[in-house]
């Protein structure tokens, strides 16, 4: 049996995972499908990654560090991306791995020039989304959860730009048929972003930033907590 794998890429701030738990488990839970066809690979650990012929889809978490660090485990998710996407699995990496993604194809990640993207933002379709698979049928503006402060700089050559905001202009992109990048979470809730920016609080306020302001921003995002069970189908050809 074909499974979804998840690849986790760290840990979230302990007393949020305490609470809530951890990335994988948020992206299970969105996912909404039987657990024995979800199976969970720590990326950060050394363990065996996936053929394709074992993939029904794949998803690469967020992560705390940073893609231009290169860590040896990063590099070695990076050199087995490129043949998942040319097996043209279903994949999508969020945050972290939708940087990594872009990377692994020929892409420039780096630290955002305008800063730190933090709290519930609003995202905007480009045009091509409209005969996207996974994009298409979204409304042209929705909100989602961002908090990151790397981002990809420029798009890998024959990447489709799906998504973008006034901070952000590579929000999501699509490589191939079926591989996707998202700057956004999906998997957060309103209740996680809060923690998030509670948790980070004296480092955005260095950086200029409305905490208060940021909080009381937070609000449900459905059409974006919806993307992974639109992926779900996707790769299990519901």
């Amino acid at each position: 049996m074909k499974r979804i794998y998840i690849i986790k890429l760290g840990e979230t701030f302990p007393v949020i995972k305490a609470e809530y738990g951890g990335f994988e488990q948020w992206i299970a839970a969105a996912l909404g499908m039987d657990t024995e066809k979800i199976q969970i690979v720590d990326g950060t650990q050394g363990e065996p990654l996936p053929d394709a012929n074992e993939c029904a889809g794949v998803v690469i978490t967020g992560s705390h560090a940073m893609v231009t660090d290169r860590e040896p485990w990063s590099v070695a998710l990076e050199d087995w991306i490129l043949p998942m996407i040319e097996a043209q699995v279903p994949l999508l990496g969020i945050c972290y791995g939708h940087q990594l993604l872009a990377q692994a194809a020929g892409g420039k990640v780096g630290y955002h020039p305008k800063g730190r993207e933090v709290g519930t933002v609003d995202i905007r379709l480009c045009p091509e989304s409209r005969k996207d698979p996974l994009f298409a049928d979204l409304p042209d503006v929705f909100s989602a959860h961002a908090v990151h402060s790397q981002t990809v700089l420029e798009l890998p050559e024959g990447a489709v730009l799906l998504a973008s905001n006034d901070h952000e202009p590579h929000h999501a992109y699509r490589l191939g048929k079926c591989a996707w990048g998202v700057q956004f979470h999906p998997e957060f809730s309103g209740n996680i972003i809060s923690s998030y920016i509670r948790e980070q609080e004296s480092e955005l306020t260095s950086d200029g930033m409305d905490v208060q302001g940021l909080l009381a921003g937070v609000e449900d995002t459905p059409v974006s907590s919806g993307l992974l069970a639109r992926f779900r189908d996707l790769a299990m050809g519901l």
